[in-house]
C-alpha cells in the first residue's frame, strides 16, 4: 500500500467520480442496502438529534498522498473554504451553542485563513479541534504552529497508522513515520499529552482490509510503546475503520479484497454502534458550504434532507434537528465491530 503521487482526480480516474464509487459499492451482489440492514436489526431510520459538532473541511489541499485518504486529498487538489465561506460559518454558529468546532481537510493548515478562523472560533468561546497529519508542521511556513496551538488551546488529532515505521510509511509514504515523531515530540515540549488541557490524540486506522483492533486495549499498548520506543506521550487513541470509497477503495478493488472487506463489514454490523455514529451530533460543512451529515458523506457529495437547508448561508440549526440521515452502504464502515467515528469506537 505505497503512497501515491497523485490523487485520482488529477489520474483522470473514473473513481474520483462520487457516482462511480457509490455505483461500486451498489453493485455488489448480497450486500444489502444499509437502510435494510438498520431496519432488520430496528434501529431504521436514523435521526439527527441537536448538533454538537460543527465540522468544517476547510479544503482538498495536503502536502500528503497518503493511499488510504477518503478525501482524495493531496498537493494537486486546489479546492480551499474561502474566507467569505468561513465567514458564514461563523455567522452560523454564533447563532447556536454548538460547544466544538472540528476542522479538517485534506491538511486544514493549508488554507490561508486557518489561523484566523481559529482565533475567530475561540473568539466566540468554542472549543477548537485541528486534524492534523503531523507532517506539515516541518515545513517552513507552518512549524510554529505548535505554539499557536498551545497558545488557542486547540486539540490536536494526529493521524498515525501505527507505532512502527513500516506500517506507517507503507500507508502514508516514506518518511512520514520519523518525522511525525519529531513533530509529536515538538508538541511534547510545549505541553502537549500531558494529560492538561492541551490535548494530543492520536488517530489509527488498519494498514490493511481489516476491521481495528480494541480501542482500549490498543491505546494501553501505543502509550506504552511510543513512550518506550520513541519518548512520545499523548492523552488519547481513536480506532477508525478504513471507508470503503476514494483512494481505499481504488486499493481495495486493487487487490480484489473489495467484497471480502464489504462482508466483513457487514458480518460486524451492530446495532450499538449504529445508535452512536457521529452523524446523529454532527453537521458537516464542505469546502463550498455545502452541509452534510459527515465527512464522509461529504466526500461522496450526498447533502443532507432536503427538508433542511443544504448550505452554510441558509443554515437554521432547528430545521436540522431530527433530520433523517442520508445513508448508503459506505455507512457499513461506521457500524462494524465497536463502531468508527471521528472520535474512534461509538460502542
Amino acid at each position: 500500500m505505497a503512497a501515491r503521487v497523485l490523487s485520482l482526480l488529477a489520474r483522470g480516474l473514473p473513481l474520483a467520480s462520487p457516482i462511480v464509487q457509490i455505483e461500486a459499492l451498489r453493485r455488489l451482489p448480497g450486500l444489502p442496502a444499509f437502510e435494510q440492514t438498520l431496519a432488520a436489526h430496528g434501529v431504521a431510520p436514523l435521526h439527527a438529534r441537536a448538533p454538537g459538532i460543527m465540522q468544517l473541511n476547510v479544503g482538498k489541499m495536503c502536502n500528503q498522498t497518503c493511499r488510504h485518504c477518503h478525501v482524495d486529498a493531496g498537493p494537486d487538489r486546489r479546492e480551499v473554504m474561502t474566507r467569505e465561506t468561513m465567514e458564514q460559518c461563523l455567522r452560523a454558529l454564533a447563532s447556536t451553542a454548538i460547544p466544538v468546532v472540528d476542522i479538517t481537510g485534506g491538511a486544514p493548515e493549508m488554507n490561508p485563513n486557518f489561523r484566523w478562523l481559529v482565533e475567530q472560533v475561540r473568539a466566540l468561546g468554542r472549543h477548537v479541534i485541528d486534524r492534523c497529519n503531523l507532517t506539515i508542521l516541518e515545513t517552513p511556513t507552518h512549524r510554529d504552529l505548535p505554539d499557536f496551538f498551545a497558545q488557542h488551546q486547540v486539540e490536536v488529532v494526529c493521524s498515525l497508522p501505527h507505532y512502527r515505521q513500516p506500517n506507517t510509511d507503507r500507508q502514508r509514504g516514506d518518511g512520514v513515520f520519523e518525522t511525525s515523531v519529531r513533530v509529536m515530540k515538538r508538541l511534547n515540549a510545549v505541553g502537549y499529552g500531558q494529560g492538561g488541557p492541551l490535548r494530543l490524540a492520536l488517530v489509527s486506522n488498519p494498514v490493511g482490509a481489516f476491521l481495528p483492533g480494541g480501542q482500549a486495549s490498543l491505546e494501553a499498548e501505543w502509550k506504552r510503546e511510543m513512550k518506550r520506543l520513541h519518548d512520545v506521550d499523548f492523552d488519547a487513541l481513536y480506532t477508525i475503520t478504513n471507508m470503503p470509497i476514494s483512494r481505499y477503495l481504488e486499493w481495495l478493488e486493487e487487490a480484489q479484497q473489495l467484497a471480502p472487506y464489504m462482508e466483513k463489514l457487514l458480518s460486524a454490523f451492530n446495532p450499538a454502534a449504529a445508535a452512536g455514529v457521529m452523524c446523529l451530533d454532527t453537521i458537516s460543512v464542505g469546502w463550498d458550504g455545502v452541509l452534510y451529515d459527515c465527512d464522509f458523506n461529504q466526500q461522496l457529495e450526498i447533502p443532507v434532507s432536503a427538508a433542511a437547508p443544504r448550505h452554510i448561508r441558509d443554515f437554521d440549526a432547528a430545521q436540522l434537528i431530527g433530520r433523517e440521515i442520508a445513508v448508503a452502504r459506505h455507512c457499513y464502515g461506521c457500524t462494524a465491530g465497536a463502531g468508527s467515528s471521528c472520535g474512534g469506537a461509538t460502542a
